[in-house]
């Protein structure tokens, strides 16, 4: 790994989060509070733009990168325009499906079918990123550990242009968390999580190409979020909900909402994914027979921990379930 592009990376995203804070790059959108909000000020939400030319600096010590880094770049482009001013949402998914599918039509060998799977799971990750990113340091947090578990795999590995790919974006993501845990003074904004969202799915892709992981690998270690923002979307379509717009029904939220907390949440979501990326880093020590025991008993806890929640939940107040 190239410790130097990493160090910059984290140089880069804090001085950029620095100068947002103190109106050094002009007026930065805001994010304005709502009946959906778990924030009760408006926050500057241009954070991730320090996060995403960060982690830009892996292309300094990185080849075979460019694209993926590149369609990052991309993304957070078209992301940065949506928070000042917003872009219909059947634009901007068909941006996001356009560059997942750039993305997979050219990572390698595969059947039509798996390049049709490939691009909306790429897509739905870019997506539920974002969804995630809604309380005080929980979507830099998150980064900082599925990135460095995939860091730490791929340095396993011996792939060390992956590895400083990934820990780059780790840097990067610890710099803008100082600004970001609660109280936050800055979110990150749909110019950060969208990349994040697609380099957690697209470097997952290329990890397994690369022969550094297994395919479950990923879904493993972002289990987090892939769990909470997918069960919590299927509900919300299955009872005939507008399920695509801002609410206030993720288990993270409910956590706020139920006394946690943004603090305590984001320590607990912090825990949680601690403990599905070092399942998964133990995995890849493990036979498949292995591997399949330790997945399983991480979906039973997992299946626990939303029962307990959905309890909890049931028995708040009503005003809490609204």
């Amino acid at each position: 790994m190239s410790a130097t592009a990493i160090v910059l990376a984290g140089v880069i995203s804090y001085a950029l989060n620095a100068l947002a804070l103190r109106g050094s790059v002009g007026s930065a959108p805001l994010d304005v509070p709502n009946e959906r909000s778990l924030h009760t000020r408006p926050v500057p939400r241009i954070g991730g733009v320090g996060v995403v030319a960060g982690l830009s600096t892996s292309l300094l010590a990185s080849d075979g990168f460019g694209l993926v880094v590149g369609l990052a770049l991309a993304l957070a482009l078209v992301s940065l325009v949506d928070d000042w001013r917003p872009v219909p949402a059947p634009v901007r998914l068909t941006v996001h499906l356009t560059v997942a599918a750039v993305f997979c039509l050219s990572a390698g060998e595969a059947g039509p079918v798996v390049r049709v799977v490939l691009i909306v799971a790429v897509g739905w990750m870019t997506n539920l990123y974002n969804f995630m990113d809604g309380s005080d340091g929980l979507a830099g947090g998150m980064a900082a550990i599925g990135f460095g578990a995939y860091a730490t795999a791929a340095y396993v590995a011996g792939d060390a242009g992956l590895a400083t790919v990934c820990a780059c974006i780790v840097a990067s993501s610890l710099a803008f968390l100082r600004f970001n845990f609660h109280p936050a003074r800055i979110f990150m904004g749909d110019v950060g999580s969208i990349p994040l969202g697609f380099l957690a799915a697209a470097l997952g892709v290329l990890g397994v190409q690369r022969g550094a992981w297994p395919w479950w690998f990923a879904a493993v270690v972002f289990a987090p979020f892939v769990v909470d923002a997918s069960l919590t979307l299927l509900r919300r379509a299955l009872r005939g909900e507008r399920f695509w717009q801002a609410h206030r029904s993720h288990y993270y939220q409910r956590l706020v909402l139920m006394g946690w907390g943004h603090r305590r949440t984001a320590l607990a979501e912090y825990a949680l994914m601690m403990v599905t990326g070092a399942v998964a880093l133990l995995a890849l020590t493990l036979s498949p027979v292995g591997q399949v025991g330790a997945i399983g008993a991480l979906g039973i806890g997992y299946a626990i921990l939303v029962v307990l929640v959905d309890r909890r939940w049931a028995a708040a107040s009503p005003s809490q379930n609204a």
